[in-house]
């Protein structure tokens, strides 16, 4: 309190706090900031977002209750709608197709079942009667075991654990015999392997097939027979003999990995690129030599080059662009969420379309197995 040079004291002045009300914002600030949050969980929901050191939105987050506003029950009229599978690229060994509008565990899992649970044919069993080549027999037999035989297996049944035989109904028997001589036509200063010996390599167009019971009947001739006829099993030296007979009984490749129908199968997310500037002049043609070829298309627009993005499916993300301090400001690069890209690729025992159609019956019947075991539990 300060002291009045007349007496007495002078009264002390209130303070006012300025802003002590709160601000009135524009309507046009709130709806802005309502779209850009919108914008933002609409990214998080659909898009995984790749950056200079790192990757955002990993995880998938549209399970019920977590956005407000967002109704993401599963429904199945919904879920119709929106699912579809586009067949992209397909020839005799390979096929690429999109799934669209799944998630990314049934895509996985529809991946695991084409690799280790559709079945095929292929050796389990080798009798060596005569091997006198410098491959081991154990060597030899694993040699055999990754040969594909080109053999419709929903035609045959499982062997029976223990059953050493084997019937017309789950056994293919190939027979193998083959002796290396010396070639008396040769010249006598010829150095080359293939002048001078007779049957000095083995291929798979050596193995015969012999048909069990009424095989011959059911099969026409040069359907059962291995995939390739050129691959190298052994080589052999004058003298040298192998005479062996194979058993190719039904498996599938989570019991060992000779039963995988595909030698390739996998997906990627769909690339998204976004330009978020426009690039013009010499950056529109550095800008396409950051990404694989036919990703970014520099185009003469009035009389200026404009870099647009024509084809983000070509592109690898290497994720060159951000080695560019100029550039990496100018794009935005992320990958569909729900939007895969399936590549399978046969090993030439079933059509690739049809390596899905059966991994897909997989697929079903171990969702009718789970639904039966969730009967079973509720009835007890």
């Amino acid at each position: 309190m300060f002291k009045n040079p007349g007496g007495g004291a002078l009264p002390r002045r209130r303070r006012r706090t300025a802003g002590t009300h709160a601000p009135v914002c524009c309507p046009n600030h709130v709806e802005g900031v309502k779209m850009a949050a919108a914008q933002a969980v609409q990214e998080m929901r659909t898009r995984v977002v790749l950056g200079e050191f790192g990757v955002r939105n990993v995880h998938t987050t549209d399970f019920p209750g977590n956005y407000s506003g967002y109704d993401d029950a599963w429904d199945q009229n919904r879920f119709e709608k929106n699912f579809h599978v586009d067949v992209v690229h397909l020839d005799e060994n390979s096929l690429e197709f999109d799934m669209v509008g799944i998630d990314a565990a049934i895509a996985n899992a529809f991946r695991r079942i084409l690799l280790a649970e559709v079945p095929t044919m292929a050796v389990e069993k080798v009798l060596v009667y005569n091997n006198t080549s410098i491959v081991q027999d154990e060597i030899l037999a694993h040699r055999l075991g990754l040969i594909p035989i080109h053999a419709d297996p929903r035609l045959f049944e499982y062997r029976n654990q223990g059953d050493e035989e084997g019937t017309e109904i789950d056994t293919l028997q190939f027979r193998l015999q083959v002796r290396c001589t010396r070639n008396p036509h040769a010249a006598k200063d010829s150095s080359d392997p293939n002048e001078l010996y007779v049957n000095h390599k083995v291929y798979t167009r050596h193995m015969t097939w012999v048909p069990l019971g009424n095989q011959a009947d059911l099969f026409p001739e040069g359907t059962i027979r291995p995939v390739h006829d050129d691959i190298l099993i052994a080589q052999l030296r004058p003298g040298q003999e192998i005479d062996l007979l194979m058993h190719c009984v039904k498996g599938i490749g989570k019991d060992h990995a000779k039963f995988s129908p595909v030698a390739t199968a996998s997906y990627r997310l769909l690339p998204d690129i976004t330009l978020l500037e426009p690039v013009e002049g010499e950056a529109a043609e550095e800008l396409s030599r950051c990404f694989s070829p036919g990703v970014i298309e520099v185009q003469e627009v009035q009389g200026k080059k404009v870099a647009r993005v024509a084809n983000p499916r070509l592109d690898t993300f290497s994720r060159e662009v951000f080695r560019n301090e100029k550039l990496k400001k100018l794009v935005r690069l992320a990958r569909v969420r729900d939007h895969y890209i399936f590549s399978v690729e046969s090993t030439g025992v079933l059509p690739p379309e049809v390596l899905v159609s059966e991994a897909i019956k997989v697929l079903m019947g171990k969702c009718r197995r789970f639904l039966d075991e969730l009967d079973a539990v509720q009835m007890d």
